[in-house]
């Protein structure tokens, strides 16, 4: 029974990598230590190298060993639609606006602790945190309840 459940796991894995790996998820980077993209840079982050994290933009590309990753953080950012619903509809004010953020933190080869905060497109966070716990062994840290709820499932 145990290896039936490991195999569809590893199934939906492989079913979820292409939405977070192949090709990447959307991301945009908000900021942590890294001089050499500026905050807002959008671009791709991929888990689909079982050595390496990248997260790929325009005019610089990150790679960051699994090995070296010591913090995963996941959260939400909750904003209430009202711009949306004074301008379309009032209907609006009920919906919510998630922002889902990932923090990863990492020490590089010569022993410096580096940290990026990632915005992560909706519709691969999961996958991106699955593939992330699998990958460095790690668990992900949740920092809000909100939070937990949506990257269990």
């Amino acid at each position: 029974m145990r290896q039936l459940i490991l195999c569809l796991a590893v199934l939906g894995l492989a079913a979820a990598e292409p939405a977070a790996g192949g090709q990447g998820a959307a991301a945009e980077y908000v900021g942590g230590t890294l001089a050499a993209i500026e905050a807002g840079t959008e671009g791709r982050l991929s888990v689909a190298d079982p050595v390496s994290l990248s997260f790929e933009t325009r005019r610089s590309a990150l790679r960051i060993p699994y090995d070296r990753v010591n913090l995963i953080e996941y959260g939400q950012q909750v904003d209430r639609r009202l711009l949306e619903a004074i301008l379309i509809s009032p209907m609006l004010i009920l919906s919510k606006k998630r922002a889902h953020f990932l923090a990863i933190g990492y020490q590089t080869e010569d022993g410096r602790q580096e940290a990026v905060l990632l915005k992560v497109d909706k519709k691969s966070i999961r996958a991106v945190l699955v593939s992330l716990e699998a990958r460095t062994g790690l668990r992900v840290t949740y920092m809000d309840s909100e939070a937990r709820k949506a990257g269990k499932g």
